[in-house]
């Protein structure tokens, strides 16, 4: 009896055993199944495929879209516009600089309005350019500008005879630039940093006031006062020219004022008031910063003191009414020569547009 139900026994176990392998079998083929139909790809395997031929070759295909006419290949993107350097007639010393992007063309009109609208009020110059592709070149923008530009530059002037701009001016400055950006539609600007803007400029300001140096040379009356009409006719004679301003300017070849002839007294020359006018002095004045030649400047300025002092029977004399001696004249004419030798050590030439104007009032 026992052992036939150990028989039994061993027989059912052997059936449970049969059992389980057969269904870990079929389960693994199941898997494997799936798994094949999973990899499964309509595609041809160029690797695994036989060549056709030694001097085979399968056509090679772009990406497309299908339409009606066939594939359609995708175009190019095109290429971004690059910023174009600053213009030459503006300097990263001395100007802060904003680049403005437009889409389209914008009218050089449109954008002339708006910027007057959005930066009145401010203490410097700001000069505006727009870049013409066809010439690949930078022009100065005014009123009467016309044209349209996908480019444009705005630049503040940092320093003049004034000193150089503050926080407020900055700030209005680049808020106005922005709004203009924004009122035409111009891509978003990348605004200068404040705090090495105002440095830069206080750096430059503090040189700026270091040569700035106007040498005035006074002709007084001894005796009798000086005449008018006799004044003008001597500055014809020592080849001065009547401006605007209320005084005769010497000039150089090019037209720039080498030093300027004026009245000692409150009174200012005019071309319909010299005959009647009569004045106890004159004085004669040179710019340093705004004259290419200082010291060939200052000598002309002298020898035309000494001319005039000598017709009209008065003395040449400084701001405190000593005689101008010849050692006088000689300490002067080395500190001219100094002050414009500082100025072209830091690349900014004596006379150059950009002297004239960081010594603008």
């Amino acid at each position: 009896m026992d052992s036939e139900l150990q028989i039994a026994l061993i027989g059912a176990g052997i059936a449970v055993v049969v059992l389980i392998v057969a269904y870990n079998k079929w389960q693994e083929r199941k898997h494997r199944r799936e798994a094949e139909r999973a990899f499964k790809s309509e595609h041809r395997d160029v690797l695994l495929e036989p060549q056709i031929g030694a001097n085979a070759t399968a056509e090679r295909r772009e990406p497309g879209l299908a339409d009606e006419d066939g594939p359609r290949r995708f175009n190019e993107a095109p290429l971004k516009r690059s910023a174009p350097a600053m213009p030459n007639l503006l300097d990263a010393r001395a100007d802060c600089m904003i680049h403005l992007e437009v889409i389209e063309p914008l009218d050089v009109q449109r954008l002339w309005q708006v910027q007057a609208e959005c930066l009145a009020g401010l203490g410097k110059p700001v000069r505006w350019f727009g870049f013409n592709d066809t010439e690949n070149q930078w022009h100065a923008l005014g009123p009467d500008s016309t044209g349209g530009c996908h480019w444009f530059c705005a630049g503040l002037q940092l320093v003049d005879r004034q000193g150089s701009i503050g926080e407020a001016d900055f700030m209005r400055f680049t808020g106005g630039v922005q709004r203009v950006a924004d009122a035409v539609m111009a891509l978003p600007p990348g605004l200068p940093l404040r705090v090495e803007t105002l440095h830069n400029a206080a750096e430059l300001d503090r040189f700026c006031a270091d040569v700035d140096v106007q040498i005035g040379v006074n002709i007084v009356a001894r005796e009798r006062q000086f005449e008018g009409g006799e004044v003008r006719q001597l500055a014809d004679q020592f080849g001065l020219r009547l401006a605007s301003d209320g005084c005769f300017h010497a000039l150089d070849d090019g037209g720039a004022t080498l030093f300027t002839l004026g009245n000692l007294e409150p009174e200012l020359f005019a071309e319909d008031g010299m005959a009647r006018l009569v004045t106890r002095g004159l004085t004669l004045v040179i710019d340093v910063p705004h004259v290419v030649d200082g010291v060939a400047a200052f000598d002309r300025l002298m020898h035309t003191a000494s001319g005039l002092a000598e017709r009209l029977e008065g003395s040449v004399v400084d701001d405190n009414r000593a005689p101008f001696g010849t050692d006088a004249v000689a300490v002067i004419r080395a500190q001219v020569e100094q002050f414009q030798q500082r100025m072209a050590r830091h690349d900014i030439p004596p006379g150059s547009p950009l002297a004239q104007r960081l010594f603008s009032a």
